[in-house]
């Protein structure tokens, strides 16, 4: 014959933490967090696009040029040709 018994127990997040003696981990997360708003506080999308367009041999002319063909390319497929 098993037994069970259910034991309800309420208490904040940190008196359990403290009654487990786990460590109080707040000050990192905050410092983490102040860190991620920071990096994407200087993210903007100029930055961004000027950094992808690094990447590709002759820059933003050459991006067009793709996009283009891409964009024709699936104007055949869909219209059947």
């Amino acid at each position: 014959m098993a037994m069970k018994i259910t034991v309800n127990v309420e208490c904040t997040p940190e008196e359990a933490r403290t009654f487990l003696g786990l460590p109080d981990l707040g000050a990192l997360q905050a410092a983490l967090q102040e860190r991620m708003r920071q990096a994407v506080g200087e993210i903007s999308p100029e930055n961004m696009m000027r950094q992808w367009m690094a990447l590709l041999p002759a820059g933003a002319a050459e991006m067009q040029k793709a996009m283009e063909g891409f964009m024709q390319g699936a104007g055949r497929k869909a219209g059947g040709e």
